[in-house]
């Protein structure tokens, strides 16, 4: 059996959540993906150009910090990154946490949470950092999540 983690970055708590209930279906380890300065109500503020997270959306070389790399990413060969779609793809501090780390060899599935968006080109998007790694276009985890569902799909992959 494959070692599995969840891996995953929640600003607000959403996808926290889908984490946990992942992580249940999937027999996995969480680990969370905290940035170094959390991240406020207003930082999260999309409609606001000057907000913190639209300025790390507009700048491709943003990188924010990571509060630990601390994550044992040696010991799984199969890890669910999980994080809420920003502007049609992953967070910048996503593009942190995959270069802090040695991912060759693993299997990354990815998986969102989202208001409205879908995932867009985010596999596309991660798949440069992570050169020696497969990184698998997953799903979006909104709402109500059966257990049932996410065993299966965990089981599938």
């Amino acid at each position: 059996m494959k070692q599995t983690l969840i891996a995953f970055f929640s600003a607000s708590g959403v996808t926290r959540h889908a984490a946990e209930q992942l992580a249940a279906a999937a027999g996995g380890d969480l680990y969370e993906i905290r940035p170094a300065v959390p991240y406020t109500r207003g930082d999260l503020n999309w409609r606001d150009p000057h907000s913190r997270s639209s300025a790390e959306m507009k700048d491709p070389a943003s990188r924010p910090a990571l509060a630990d790399k601390d994550a044992d990413i040696a010991a799984y060969d199969r890890i669910f990154l999980g994080f809420p779609i920003w502007w049609y793809t992953a967070p910048a501090i996503i593009r942190t946490f995959l270069e802090s780390y040695d991912f060759t060899g693993k299997t990354i599935i990815l998986f969102a949470t989202s208001g409205g968006s879908g995932m867009g080109k985010t596999a596309e998007d991660l798949s440069p950092i992570c050169p020696g790694a497969v990184i698998k276009e997953g799903r979006l985890l909104n709402g109500k999540l059966s257990q049932k569902m996410l065993e299966q799909w965990a089981a599938s992959l």
